[in-house]
């Protein structure tokens, strides 16, 4: 008994209605779809900020912790196409006209529980805490600030230790800035003893290259 064979046409028919099967079992919305696997919100996924953009100029707007110590400031930072990072930092706290405040780079932006959730300094070099430039000094030692009569002041520094973006040993940016009600006495390890934490304002980008 001979078997007659199916039309070539039947044969190419089944074979496309047996494709469409596969790729509609295997993708029910019918859309292709991607994962971005720098994707934070993915678990397990962590995004490498050594890849992240520079940026030219980012803000930190510093408020109070505790209401009885008003604070109003803002820091600034812009860096040059040279690498180098000017921070022009500008606070009032009338409750400390006068006197002298501690202020520092910690290592998380977040100003919840009283400041507390920043942590510690930022010190991605595992240094010593100490005064700014001299031979042990974390990177977020930024030191004493001299209030006027009226607990206004200012203060600019410009460094190449600092970035805006790029390498997570120089990145700033979702860093916090810490104000203390005190003053940093430049040896006592690792805070200074500059106590407590009077205000707080998180870096953030406002512009870019």
């Amino acid at each position: 008994m001979k078997i007659k064979s199916l039309p070539v046409y039947l044969l190419l028919g089944a074979a496309m209605l047996a494709s469409a099967i596969v790729y509609s079992c295997n993708n029910k919305d019918g859309d292709e779809t991607t994962t971005d696997i720098n994707d934070t919100s993915m678990p397990g996924i962590m995004r490498d900020t050594s890849s992240m953009p520079m940026v030219n100029h980012a803000e930190a707007t510093l408020t109070e912790t505790y209401a009885d110590t008003a604070i109003d400031g803002i820091v600034k930072f812009d860096m040059d196409p040279g690498g180098n990072v000017t921070m022009t930092l500008d606070i009032t706290i009338p409750a400390k006209a006068g006197k002298s405040v501690a202020v520092h780079i910690h290592e998380h932006g977040d100003c919840g529980d009283s400041a507390k959730m920043a942590h510690g300094h930022w010190n991605p070099t595992n240094t010593q805490h100490g005064e700014w430039g001299t031979a042990n000094f974390h990177r977020g030692d930024i030191g004493n600030v001299k209030l006027n009569a009226k607990g206004k002041a200012t203060l600019t520094l410009t460094t190449v230790l600092w970035t805006l973006g790029g390498a997570s040993d120089k990145n700033i940016l979702g860093k916090s800035i810490i104000v203390h009600g005190g003053l940093d006495d430049y040896t006592t390890q690792p805070t200074g003893n500059s106590g407590t934490r009077i205000g707080c304002g998180v870096i953030k980008q406002t512009g870019s290259y």
